[in-house]
């Protein structure tokens, strides 16, 4: 369920897809983005944030405004149209707004986070202010709170979807096994809701900046 609105949106993030492309060539495609939409003509020069790869999903790399800006989907379609014409590799790219819903930093937010998990669905119909409620209210606050938890953002994907975007960045693959994280999945409340997600996509990446 994308939005299907091209009116202008208040945006705090740039998502860039690349799909099948290599880790070796990621962080180079991602200077080359940036350098792109640096002349893009939005109204702030987006930084790059992190680069994630996962074979065989390509690479997520994600942009940020140092504050937010408006944006209607027209301008960042033009930006999409000219990150293609940046070589083979980014012929099939992907240019989405993102709006920030929520952010926590976790209590690792001092180490190195090598892994980079998302998690993006579409509510069922019907569902959306509950599904909604639930992932501000417990789940990602939750998640964001368990030892080993870098930072959690979630984000909702205004033009390519699916709609919600939650990401983690984690010291380890081992911490979604731990307790306490297992803990915040198990609660009544994510089993009442979590089979109301549709769309659904879960990626491990490895986070290469």
């Amino acid at each position: 369920m994308v939005l299907n609105d091209a009116s202008p949106a208040t945006v705090h993030a740039l998502l860039l897809q690349v799909p099948f492309t290599s880790a070796e060539s990621a962080l180079e495609e991602a200077r080359h983005a940036e350098s792109t939409l640096r002349d893009a003509g939005f109204a702030q020069a987006p930084r790059l944030l992190r680069v994630a790869h996962q074979s065989p999903a390509g690479s997520y790399v994600y942009f940020v405004f140092d504050e937010a800006v408006v944006l209607d989907a027209a301008a960042v379609r033009e930006a999409e149209r000219r990150l293609r014409q940046g070589g083979d590799s980014l012929a099939r790219c992907r240019l989405s707004r993102l709006q920030l819903v929520l952010h926590r930093d976790g209590p690792s937010i001092a180490s190195h986070a090598p892994v980079h998990y998302v998690v993006e669905m579409d509510p069922e119909e019907g569902w959306r202010e509950e599904l909604f409620r639930w992932y501000n209210e417990e789940h990602l606050p939750g998640l964001a709170s368990v030892e080993g938890t870098v930072r959690a953002d979630r984000y909702l994907n205004l033009d390519h979807g699916p709609l919600s975007l939650a990401c983690y960045d984690l010291v380890g693959e081992a911490v979604m096994g731990c307790p306490d994280w297992l803990a915040v999945r198990g609660t009544d409340w994510s089993s009442r809701v979590r089979p109301h997600f549709t769309n659904t996509k879960r990626t491990m990446f490895a986070k290469l900046k």
